[in-house]
């Protein structure tokens, strides 16, 4: 099990707040919302598992939050 993310954790495109991790054969990564729904069509064919976390953003942010720009 993964422990959740916090604030310290920061998307590795762009070091925006992460809200998805990507576990890979070797590593990880971290995405924000946006960076992860740009890149989750190459990442779901690597992973071996992905924490989303993205429901957060309504709660922690209001509706707008996470919207793609």
């Amino acid at each position: 099990m993964t422990q959740p993310l916090t604030a310290a954790d920061r998307c590795d495109r762009c070091g925006a707040q992460a809200y998805v991790r990507v576990i890979l054969p070797v590593g990880e990564l971290l995405f924000c919302a946006h960076h992860a729904r740009e890149h989750a069509p190459k990442f779901a064919e690597l992973a071996t598992h992905v924490q989303d976390e993205t429901d957060r953003l309504l709660a922690e942010h209001g509706a707008g939050a996470g919207a793609a720009s």
